[in-house]
């Protein structure tokens, strides 16, 4: 009667199971389907993500709106309380202030501060290549888009063409910031040389 040979201690193991010569180095978990498989930074200093800084855009928006209808509403009523039909005057210095008070607060706030108060509601600050604040110049190069607001100086059809160019960069920034996980940056932050990260 002949003896069966020896049984492999491999057989009868389940796939996965611990080998009996030792662990087999493992490759780890493969990253899902369209992420890269290096890690995102996070925390402080790390890019600032799409739609915290388009809540902060809201914040800002309202602040600056405010204070230019406030302007808008005491210009206009002095034109009507003088009788004047200096309708068009009016639009042309509404306009025009409208785009200095907002160009103003963006770079006055992201130079000194580093933030405007929609960022520090949202934890985010500006800073310029050397990752301090950025310059007077950097903060105004990265929200010069603002000024396509001056369109609505020309009668009839300027308010649309502003309007328009303004939504255009808008979109344009959200897709470049959407398409850049590495640094979530906008053509105005390029622009610029500037990074919005977290605080």
């Amino acid at each position: 009667m002949t003896t069966p040979p020896p049984e492999d201690p491999q057989y009868g193991q389940e796939f996965g199971a611990q080998s009996p010569y030792g662990q087999q180095p493992g490759y780890g978990q493969p990253p899902a389907y369209g992420q890269s498989a290096a890690p995102q930074q996070t925390g402080p200093g790390a890019p600032g993500e799409l739609w915290p800084r388009f809540g902060a855009r809201i914040i800002d928006a309202i602040i600056v709106g405010v204070v230019n209808a406030i302007i808008a509403i005491v210009l206009g009523a002095g034109a009507f309380a003088t009788g004047s039909s200096a309708g068009y005057a009016v639009t042309f210095i509404v306009t025009v202030i409208g785009v200095v008070i907002g160009l103003g607060y963006f770079a006055v706030m992201e130079s000194q501060q580093g933030r405007t108060v929609g960022k520090m509601a949202v934890g985010l600050k500006v800073v310029g290549p050397q990752g301090g604040n950025p310059t007077i110049e950097q903060a105004i190069k990265r929200n010069i888009f603002l000024a396509f607001s001056l369109a609505g100086i020309v009668p009839i059809i300027g308010s649309l063409v502003g309007g328009l160019a303004g939504l255009v960069s808008a979109i344009l920034i959200a897709v470049a910031i959407n398409n850049d996980p590495a640094t979530r940056r906008g053509w105005h932050d390029k622009f610029a040389d500037c990074r919005v990260v977290k605080a």
